[in-house]
């Protein structure tokens, strides 16, 4: 009787790691994903959308006036691979964080990315932060929520102002002054105020007035003061012509002058608030001679992070669209102990 050789049961390959799902996180610019991307860490990757990705078209009007104007929306040219690398890293990773920036504008990007990658923008999908510094990012991640849908409306309400004044005024003004002029939704108001008020000052009637400055020493010894004439008589002095003015300065150098009473008094002044947008173009406009684009620039590679040495990219603004007078907590204590230690 034969004997059945004996047979090996082939060894088992040893079953491969399936790679641990990554969170995504969507924001509009590479430079601030690469600074958002070291401070989460390994189990995150961080996109950017480089801005919006779908709008109202450019060869049509885009806006159906009839259907409680209904916007058409497309995506924009040029950012289909854009598109598909954002679809293709949101099918493969664990969870997707919309970090577009916190104003009506970022709000609006975000909403727009839910609808490319299928997103239902009631979950919490969203997440906002005024400063990319690791303290804040990291609190963004814990506390994300739904998109603000009201913020979106008030974006849409916007572009689509844009179109109508844009595409229905603007040819107008083609034929009635001269081709390729465009009419704004804000330019075209701001233009009116700016001309009301070159007739006012067109009809302004300019009158002469006239103040008496004195300088003043004790016995005509220094120290020296000076002082203004404010009122004769109780009566508010109100000069409107040479002669009247010198009568009365002749008349005052002719008087022995008394101190009555001196009031001692502190006084403080307190430092000016941190910048909005517009009080930052102010001055940067008023001591630097920058125009508002080029300040804007600047606030935007400040507050997206510049390298600094070994720190690699650093924050180092908070965000600069904002109405909002703000400190970053984490800014104040720094600063704070700087002081108290040096």
């Amino acid at each position: 009787m034969a004997e059945a050789a004996a047979r090996k049961k082939p060894a088992k390959k040893p079953a491969k790691r399936q790679a641990k799902k990554k969170t995504l996180v969507v924001v509009e610019s590479p430079a601030k994903a690469k600074t958002i991307e070291k401070y989460l860490g390994s189990g995150y990757v961080v996109r950017a959308s480089m801005g919006h990705l779908r709008d109202l078209p450019k060869s049509q009007f885009g806006i159906d006036i009839e259907n409680d104007f209904a916007p058409k929306y497309i995506n924009i040219r040029g950012k289909g691979d854009i598109i598909k690398g954002l679809k293709k890293d949101a099918k493969n990773a664990a969870h997707v964080y919309l970090a577009s920036d916190p104003d009506r504008e970022g709000e609006a990007i975000a909403w727009h990315l839910a609808y490319i990658l299928g997103i239902n923008p009631q979950e919490d999908c969203r997440i906002v932060f005024n400063e990319i510094t690791k303290p804040a990012i990291k609190e963004a991640i814990k506390a994300p929520h739904p998109i603000n849908l009201d913020r979106v409306d008030a974006q849409q309400a916007r572009r689509m102002l844009d179109r109508i004044v844009g595409y229905k005024l603007s040819p107008l003004l083609w034929r009635k002054i001269r081709k390729g002029l465009s009419a704004g939704r804000v330019q075209s108001v701001t233009l009116k105020m700016i001309c009301d008020r070159e007739r006012e000052i067109q009809a302004f009637q300019s009158v002469e007035y006239w103040t008496i400055g004195l300088k003043l020493r004790k016995g005509g010894k220094p120290p020296m003061f000076e002082a203004e004439v404010a009122a004769i008589d109780g009566k508010k002095l109100d000069l409107h012509d040479e002669a009247e003015t010198m009568a009365i300065t002749h008349d005052i150098e002719q008087q022995e002058l008394t101190v009555m009473d001196v009031k001692k008094r502190q006084r403080q002044r307190k430092p000016s608030a941190p910048f909005t947008t517009s009080s930052m173009q102010q001055d940067a406009a008023r001591k630097l001679g920058f125009t508002s684009r080029k300040t804007m620039m600047l606030a935007q590679q400040l507050y997206e992070g510049l390298s600094l040495g070994h720190h690699g990219p650093t924050g180092l603004i908070t965000y600069m669209r904002t109405d909002s007078t703000r400190i970053s907590a984490i800014a104040q204590e720094e600063v704070r102990n700087f002081i108290v230690t040096k």
